[in-house]
């Protein structure tokens, strides 16, 4: 039996005992939160928070669309433009 073979076999036989192990040793980061959660429990938090920079601007919808549209108008004119002063 060649050697990948035989470690190929290995590493499933690895994975599926611990994938059948019945305890699942938590990750790091997991064991940082509990830890930290254990002294200073988290306050609730709301499912759809309200965004924190409320007072920031924002684009409104069509202005967005008329620097998308305007910028390929500019890209389509400026090919154009140096496909007319291309020499043939």
């Amino acid at each position: 039996m060649p050697e990948h073979e035989q470690d190929d076999q290995e590493r499933e036989f690895d994975l599926r005992w611990a994938d059948g192990a019945e305890y699942k040793e938590p990750s790091a980061r997991a064991r940082m939160l509990a830890a930290r959660w254990k002294h200073d429990p988290p306050g609730p938090v709301p499912f759809r928070a309200d965004p924190e920079h409320v007072g920031s601007r924002r684009r409104s919808s069509w202005i967005s669309t008329v620097v998308v549209l305007g910028s390929v108008a500019a890209v389509i004119v400026l090919l154009g433009y140096l496909d007319f002063r291309a020499p043939y």
